[in-house]
């Protein structure tokens, strides 16, 4: 059928909450992209994972960086440190001066670390469907809607973001709940729309804490931006993919 955008970016996010790491090639397999939300964030003391959409102490937490090594191993950096291999003493150190109080970094399954880390591992905070789908369409819709505003795609933590040409008063794709896609040999349906929360407002390098992004939404897309995914056919996916509805 015909095409109707092209694949512009992949994003991967190693620890949930933490800043995600951009590639040009994305595995996805029936439970999500490779490499998607392997580590969470805890307090040390309490357990308590980071909550950065609830809890002002955690909004720091979106500018510390992550990336996977070649060897498929955690490594992130704050602002005030190098890259640090993740996790571990030094890295749990690093996030914690950064941060201000005692926090550590925990896989959910010890499979995710290297055969040295010994410590606790942590439960996902919650994982609603394997692929964040967003388009540029919808983007230019916020961006008209709240002019001032910068709807980064960062603040929306998709896996694939699909430029397409802008519809006229619409979220396009929050108009598609049920249907099929193909992006490139990657095929997928559309379950839900992503109801957005707080950490859409929070500042992250290159744009402010705004909180009119969340209430442009909330009035206007009954709080949504973009769409959760099944996968029906799994798939290697790289940035100019055609995607087209099936």
């Amino acid at each position: 059928m015909e095409e109707i955008g092209r694949v512009s970016g992949l994003w991967r996010y190693p620890a949930s909450s933490l800043g995600g790491e951009q590639v040009g090639i994305l595995d996805i397999g029936a439970s999500g992209a490779e490499g998607d939300r392997l580590f969470g964030l805890v307090e040390a003391p309490t357990d308590e994972i980071a909550r950065p959409d609830g809890d002002r102490k955690w909004h720091k937490v979106p500018h510390i960086k992550t990336r996977l090594s070649p060897d498929g191993l955690l490594e992130i950096a704050t602002p005030e440190s190098s890259w640090l291999s993740a996790p571990g003493v030094e890295s749990d150190e690093a996030v914690s001066d950064y941060l201000g109080f005692a926090v550590s970094i925990r896989p959910f399954d010890r499979k995710y670390a290297s055969d040295a880390y010994a410590g606790p591992l942590t439960a996902e905070r919650y994982r609603k469907a394997p692929v964040h789908l967003l388009t540029t369409a919808s983007m230019a819709r916020l961006k008209a809607l709240h002019p001032q505003g910068d709807p980064d795609a960062r603040r929306f933590r998709p896996n694939i973001v699909v430029d397409m040409p802008e519809v006229d008063g619409s979220f396009p794709e929050t108009e598609w709940i049920g249907r099929r896609l193909a992006v490139g040999d990657l095929e997928l349906t559309i379950s839900e729309p992503c109801r957005r929360c707080g950490f859409t407002i929070i500042a992250q390098d290159g744009f402010d804490n705004d909180p009119n992004i969340l209430r442009n939404l909330v009035r206007h897309n009954a709080h949504n931006m973009g769409v959760y995914c099944t996968v029906d056919r799994p798939a290697r996916v790289s940035l100019g993919a055609p995607m087209r509805f099936l």
